[in-house]
């Protein structure tokens, strides 16, 4: 057993290294035949490299909307009268603390008066804790986020977006900037954190408010068009619990409201769809990766059938020596696989380059991506196999064409 394993990898090793002798040799052509190959196994690597990309981004893009899987929404109402919010915020935390939750934010909008240079607005307010920045993937382009001791502020802290910051004229925020906000009374808020631009639509000042701030400062007369300010809870929890847990709170912070409240919830994140959200995504880099890969595959197989066309009169040659036509096949075999597999790594180191560049973000549109994915493992494993699958389907037919030459007749070609 152990004399035929060793005489099995004698004769692997020896057409291995046969097929790299032969590949040195016809390097010219080679190098040819393999640009292709390599070309191919790059732009299938970088398919699914920048597949990947595009799915973390549009991931990251929801989760910026409805929250990292698994944020559960609660919303509380009362049906003896208007909910009071002071109280609903002392259940929430009392219910958070029961349960452990490490993640959780009351979040609404509002509006509250802001005398800029050129006049006084009504800046749209988004009123939230300081978890929503987590749990939404908040980016701050300028300054930070808020942070927990922030609530007990004299001065109310304040993160604003862009407009909101031009119309200050874009003081560094390490003086401090005051701004005054005018609700049911007026007050000083300090700019921490400048959000960055979301796009040509973003021209209007908007602003992040804490939530205990806003409640002490809202108008004594409501919006006509937001009406009373009414905060929803979220929370973000473990996937594998979301269901347990939202029901268990929607209890306990029903409980605590007191008697005529009702609290309804659902989950608010992507993940929360049924089936993949992702799939057409996968399906369509998958698509792309096959049809680059029969390409590929077809100019290789016709280039190595016209390879060993040329090669017939030397495989007479060494048929006549005492190659047997198993060592033909697998020479002629290995020296496509071997030459396909060099081709596969240069392919796969060059898709890393692509992947890794500027190129990649100006592809994507300019996407703001947190947690930039590395390049995945499966896409450089996918190329070089695939490069190998080539390499041996395109030298299959070339080493079957190699055994049936008669050695009269190849001797005489």
């Amino acid at each position: 057993m152990k004399r035929a394993a060793l005489r099995v990898a004698t004769v692997f090793v020896a057409t291995v290294v046969e097929a790299f002798e032969e590949l040195r040799v016809h390097r010219g052509r080679v190098l040819l035949s393999l640009i292709g190959v390599a070309a191919a196994v790059c732009a299938l690597a970088t398919v699914v490299g920048a597949g990947a990309i595009a799915e973390q981004a549009g991931r990251e893009l929801q989760e910026r909307n409805g929250g990292r899987p698994a944020t559960v929404s609660l919303n509380a109402y009362s049906t003896t009268g208007p909910l009071d919010v002071e109280q609903a915020g002392a259940a929430w935390r009392d219910a958070l603390d029961r349960h452990d939750v490490d993640f959780a934010s009351r979040v609404g909008w509002g509006g509250l008066t802001v005398p800029f240079a050129d006049g006084a607005l009504t800046v749209q307010a988004q009123v939230v804790d300081p978890d929503y920045g987590v749990m939404h993937r908040v980016a701050v382009g300028e300054g930070r986020w808020f942070a927990d001791r922030d609530a007990d502020r004299l001065a109310p802290a304040l993160v604003v977006n862009e407009a909101f910051w031009a119309k200050l004229g874009r003081p560094a925020l390490a003086t401090h900037p005051v701004v005054e906000l005018i609700g049911s009374e007026r007050v000083d808020a300090v700019v921490v954190g400048v959000t960055p631009s979301q796009g040509g639509w973003d021209t209007q000042p908007s602003m992040f408010v804490l939530t205990d701030a806003y409640v002490g400062l809202q108008p004594e007369t409501p919006d006509p068009m937001m009406g009373e300010f009414v905060p929803a809870y979220e929370m973000w929890v473990p996937e594998g619990v979301s269901d347990e847990l939202m029901a268990s709170m929607r209890e306990a912070f029903r409980s605590g409201i007191g008697e005529g409240a009702t609290v309804d919830g659902w989950r608010t994140d992507y993940a929360a769809i049924e089936g993949d959200p992702y799939l057409p995504l996968k399906l369509t880099v998958a698509g792309v990766a096959v049809v680059i890969l029969l390409l590929g595959a077809l100019g290789l197989v016709t280039v190595s059938l016209v390879t060993v066309r040329t090669r017939i009169r030397e495989i007479g040659i060494r048929r006549s020596f005492g190659a047997s036509a198993g060592r033909v096949f697998f020479s002629v075999l290995m020296e496509s696989v071997v030459g396909t597999f060099v081709a596969g790594v240069v392919g796969v180191g060059i898709s890393i380059a692509l992947v890794r560049s500027p190129l990649m973000g100006m592809a994507l549109g300019g996407a703001r991506i947190e947690d930039m994915p590395g390049f995945p493992v499966e896409a450089a494993l996918i190329g070089i196999a695939a490069a190998v699958a080539v390499g041996a389907l395109a030298g299959l037919v070339p080493a079957l064409a190699a055994v049936r030459v008669r050695v009269i007749d190849a001797i005489r070609f």
